[in-house]
């Protein structure tokens, strides 16, 4: 079972979708107002969930500024219907690289993982 914060650009079915596989899963999307991306990575940060996104933004805040997570999961180009599959999957097989801090980036070809 992985932590997960799922970014408001995930569909929001994502979330009882992952829920149902086992995994203890918040969606930014259930909360009053969107506090922003350093304010959404710091709460993954101090919470310890695993922040998936759409976003690059994300990317850049824990690279370029150093900001610290506790792993980021960048999707792209998957249908809606498709991203709790696929953030099953890469919880699950690339469990090691997101405890150590990776960013993994995942579209319909290929899984590129980026180690702290």
């Amino acid at each position: 079972m992985a932590v997960i914060l799922l970014d408001s650009c995930v569909w929001g079915g994502s979330l009882t979708a992952l829920q149902n596989f086992g995994h203890d899963t918040e969606w930014t999307g259930t909360w009053d107002k969107d506090p922003g991306d350093e304010s959404i990575l710091e709460y993954a940060n101090s919470h310890q969930k695993i922040l998936v996104t759409l976003d690059k933004d994300f990317g850049e805040l824990a690279i370029l500024k150093g900001k610290p997570h506790q792993g980021i999961i960048r999707l792209s180009g998957f249908r809606a219907k498709q991203m709790a599959d696929v953030v099953h999957y890469i919880v699950n097989h690339y469990q090691l690289d997101l405890d150590s801090g990776a960013i993994i980036t995942a579209d319909p070809t290929k899984i590129r993982v980026r180690n702290r």
